[in-house]
């Protein structure tokens, strides 16, 4: 499997994370600048209007599960551990991100957000558990 098809999937999940960085700071910024909140109300991070908190608890997230699929990643690229069946998890869980941060931003219905989060960790689980198999088992 090429470096790119490996890659793209952690191309395009860096990119979410991007695009709640952006839409956080948008809407933080506009909080301040209409009043809506001061800086000193903020600056430890808390009393931010709940929209805002709602988009920067979605950027936080990028930084828990997430973490596992780059490490897995970083670990099972150089090792050449990658075929399709990888790749192809991979887009399954990019996909069950882009799931879950659009439940989160938009309606935030926790049931749907949950379900999305938890597929994740589910195709997450049997990519490492793939990796590991084919790494232990030498395959």
């Amino acid at each position: 499997m090429s470096v790119q098809m490996v890659l793209l999937p952690v191309f395009v999940l860096v990119g979410l994370t991007f695009a709640l960085l952006l839409m956080m700071a948008g809407v933080r910024t506009r909080a301040l600048t209409s009043g809506e909140v001061k800086i000193k109300d903020v600056a430890l991070g808390r009393n931010w209007p709940d929209r805002a908190t709602q988009i920067g608890n979605c950027f936080n997230n990028q930084f828990q599960v997430p973490l596992l699929f780059y490490v897995l990643v970083a670990i099972a690229l150089p090792l050449r551990r990658t075929d399709l069946v990888f790749v192809l998890l991979s887009w399954v869980f990019v996909v069950t991100r882009f799931a879950h941060a659009g439940i989160f931003v938009t309606g935030n219905d926790v049931r749907q957000r949950s379900l999305a989060w938890f597929a994740g960790v589910l195709v997450l689980m049997a990519m490492w558990l793939y990796v590991a198999l084919r790494l232990l088992l030498v395959v």
